[in-house]
């Protein structure tokens, strides 16, 4: 009788150990954290360094936004520029509520970054924010965002 208790209770046990580890995996896109943010996922693929370009504007909107499925929530701002209003995504909520630069509604920015369509709507994937004097650098020369890899460097 005692056997089977103990049989029971480590088949309970497996079980509960299997699941967490399953829930607390890295999951099927971009590793640890990134929340399909990071290197190798679909959306980081849509971004091509050959297509960047600048072009300058005022926010009038910032959106949280989730640009794809299997990702986590994410920063936009909504740009009106000379010819056009365009959505400039920045990067995942994690990294940027981090931050001291702080980009409002009615700012005037000047943004560098790759422009992509998402679920048929054009948008921008910005590798940097220019804000007066200060610069938020997004991504480097070669498009490798800079909270990849974040948590390591601490």
């Amino acid at each position: 009788m005692k056997t089977k208790r103990i049989a029971g209770l480590m088949i309970v046990m497996m079980f509960l150990l299997t699941a967490s580890l399953a829930l607390a995996g890295p999951g099927k896109w971009g590793g640890r954290g990134s929340g399909g943010w990071g290197m190798g996922t679909p959306y980081q693929g849509m971004y091509n360094p050959a297509n960047l370009e600048t072009f300058s504007g005022e926010v009038i909107g910032l959106e949280q936004t989730v640009p794809m499925k299997r990702m986590n929530q994410g920063i936009a701002l909504v740009v009106k520029t000379e010819k056009e209003t365009v959505t400039v995504h920045l990067g995942p909520s994690w990294y940027l509520e981090r931050l001291d630069t702080k980009i409002g509604k009615g700012d005037k920015v000047e943004i560098k970054g790759a422009r992509t369509t998402i679920a048929g709507k054009p948008v921008v994937l910005a590798a940097e924010v220019k804000k007066g004097d200060n610069v938020l650098v997004l991504r480097d020369a070669s498009g490798v965002p800079v909270w990849a890899g974040w948590g390591w460097r601490r």
